[in-house]
């Protein structure tokens, strides 16, 4: 029992002095605390997008060094976090940040470690569906889209032009950006570009490294339907944050969408992470947002919400909201259709060979461009004229004008065809039917054979009436 008891106490000996030996290792020296404060301000005071202010807080924290203040601070954690609030108690800026780097293996500054990090970026971009949280239609059909980040446009493309395919038949669309930290100001313009059908300066950036200012429009196309008049709603908090601000105050000065939640973070200083040391990084802000209506941004204000809402009623407040905005704009939408069907009626009926195509062409573009008609609908419109009216030549304009806009298309240049071979303009007819089978080859449609035939069919006739 005796050696027993002796041999528990060193082994408690022992381990005692290894971990104080351990705790010793870990324990931050004077030297490294100093370097990383040394290179922190270099980073600052090289990168930083208001160089005055960075050396202000390049003095502050020598001031609390020499004083003695980091000395409480034994692990990079803690030593890190200490670091963020000595520097905010001068900038106030929220985007600079200290934090402690991921448990990589490869040593830094080599191409190995690039791979790693990169691949830990795609990985997490990954795990979060880029940002593309949740979207789904809600009751009273209107589009709802959780968000919680805008990741790069290079990767997340595909899932945004999906996520706003899904919504794009909705009559209102919520935005929720209450749990967004930001992201890509690329993904940024992109999804507010679904949102305008005319070029709009949503917002610009200026860049400390070469004195320039970058202008961000939005883009003429989108891998999807745009909807320039669905009412958008947004939902924030004080963690909408970065990027999903801009896309916020970008939506509210362009007085494109309502804002429903709380303010802001207050972040408008785009910029980029660089490494301290081995064990600790920065995100340096080497930018700021000019908005183009109040030449200035939200940084350190945040964006204010035009509808106060508390994170747990600002969902549901905001789709009662939606609703009601839905149910207004299908109604506004049912007396717009009504006026365009009216004014290609119009056009349909007072037909004049060599004067009315043009005017039925342009009517059925602006039908096709709001969403009333498609290439099928067109399509259809067409046979309408051609066999259930019986009047020919205006069917014929309508096919016409279908292969105009959709040049794509096998089949609407074999519906153009039929009508022509119908009326007996059998040159026309053949030139046709051969650009279906041209168009129908290139898309390999599962159709080409009957293409064929229609084209063999009239090639056919044609030589017998040559005959």
């Amino acid at each position: 029992m005796k050696i027993v008891s002796r041999l528990s106490l060193l082994l408690v000996v022992l381990f005692f002095q290894m971990n104080v030996s351990t705790a010793q290792e870990l324990s931050l020296t004077e030297k490294y605390k100093e370097q990383a404060i040394q290179h922190l301000s270099r980073l600052m005071n090289d990168f930083y997008v208001f160089p005055e202010v960075a050396k202000k807080t390049e003095e502050h924290l020598l001031a609390q060094w020499k004083a003695g203040h980091f000395d409480q601070f034994t692990d990079d954690e803690s030593f890190a976090a200490a670091l963020t609030t000595s520097v905010q108690e001068i900038n106030h800026d929220k985007h600079m940040r200290i934090r402690v780097n991921p448990p990589y293996e490869a040593q830094p500054n080599t191409p190995e470690r690039r791979i790693e990090e990169r691949l830990d970026r795609l990985e997490r971009s990954r795990r979060g569906s880029y940002g593309f949280n949740n979207v789904e239609i809600l009751e009273g059909n209107v589009g709802y889209l959780d968000l919680r980040g805008f990741a790069g446009l290079e990767n997340a493309q595909a899932s945004a032009d999906a996520a706003m395919q899904l919504m794009a038949r909705t009559d209102a669309v919520i935005f929720d950006l209450s749990k967004n930290g930001g992201g890509s100001p690329r993904m940024v313009q992109y999804l507010c570009s679904y949102f305008f059908d005319q070029k709009v300066h949503l917002n610009s950036l200026y860049w400390r490294d070469g004195d320039e200012t970058e202008e961000f429009w939005t883009l003429e196309e989108v891998g999807g339907a745009k909807m320039p008049e669905v009412p958008l709603f947004i939902i924030t908090s004080d963690r909408t944050f970065s990027g999903a601000e801009e896309f916020s105050y970008n939506m509210q000065t362009q007085k494109r969408a309502t804002l429903v939640g709380q303010t802001t973070g207050g972040g408008a200083n785009p910029g980029g992470t660089r490494r301290i040391n081995d064990n600790l990084n920065v995100f340096i802000p080497v930018g700021r947002a000019i908005n183009p209506i109040t030449k200035t941004n939200w940084e350190g204000v945040g964006v204010v919400p035009e509808i106060v809402a508390t994170p747990e009623d600002a969902l549901a407040k905001t789709h009662e909201l939606a609703q009601a905005a839905a149910e207004a704009y299908r109604a506004e939408t049912k007396k717009k259709y009504t006026q365009l069907f009216a004014d290609l009626n119009s056009k349909l009926d007072h037909y004049t060979a060599g004067q009315s195509e043009e005017e039925i062409l342009g009517q059925l573009t602006i039908c096709q461009k709001v969403g009333l008609l498609g290439e099928g609908d067109i399509n259809i419109l067409g046979y309408e004229y051609l066999l259930e009216h019986k009047k020919p030549q205006i069917a014929e304009s309508i096919f016409r004008a279908n292969t105009l806009l959709h040049p794509n298309s096998a089949n609407v240049f074999d519906s153009y065809a039929e009508a022509l071979m119908m009326r007996g303009d059998l040159a026309a007819s053949v030139e046709n039917y051969q650009k279906a089978v041209d168009v129908a080859k290139e898309n390999e449609d599962r159709d080409l054979e009957l293409f064929e035939k229609n084209l063999a069919n009239v090639k056919q006739k044609l030589s017998e009436g040559e005959e």
